[in-house]
């Protein structure tokens, strides 16, 4: 970590307000990318972002530098997503839950070129939440199906189903839009 950024943090600690607004100056537009990804309406992801700054500064006693100060940061944003969209949870049928998925189909469609990566996000965000969540931290957080279970309290097996059913889901949306190519 560099001297400037442990500095900084210290001062935080001892609730210093400049050196807290500073930390919030220069994380809260990354941290708020981070939270859009989550939820529909840029009002929700700058709450999100509040709070997890207010979580962080409470807790920052807690942070021991073994990942950045960005990388724990990040990691409250994203459990503090989840739990908002808990909170809001959709309810899904029951034949969904039940369908059988084939996982290794589902695994090697890839994206039509022409896609654009903004047609993909909207397309990720329209997936049903218990979806949208899994396959927000595979694919684009990069987590795997053992971190994800603990983040989410599923199963790893459960969380590669959801990623499956997610990415069939995905699928598609983008075929009729006419944009996925595939089997």
């Amino acid at each position: 970590m560099a001297p400037d950024q442990s500095l900084l943090l210290q001062q935080c600690r001892e609730h210093n307000p400049k050196a807290q607004m500073q930390l919030y100056r220069q994380y809260a537009e990354g941290m708020f990318h981070v939270a859009i990804r989550y939820v529909d309406r840029p009002a929700d992801a700058e709450d999100i972002v509040q709070e997890s700054f207010i979580k962080a500064f409470d807790r920052l006693h807690q942070f021991e530098g073994q990942v950045s100060f960005g990388a724990w940061l990040k990691r409250i944003v994203v459990n503090r997503s989840l739990d908002w969209i808990r909170s809001r949870r959709e309810v899904v049928n029951e034949w969904e839950e039940n369908e059988v998925i084939d996982l290794d189909q589902t695994n090697d469609w890839e994206v039509d070129s022409t896609v654009s990566l903004e047609r993909v996000e909207e397309a990720i965000k329209r997936l049903p939440e218990k979806y949208r969540e899994v396959v927000l931290l595979y694919l684009v957080e990069g987590y795997d199906h053992e971190e994800i279970s603990e983040i989410i309290k599923i199963s790893p097996s459960n969380s590669r189903a959801r990623l499956a059913r997610g990415r069939q889901k995905l699928k598609k949306m983008l075929e009729k839009s006419h944009y996925g190519t595939g089997s």
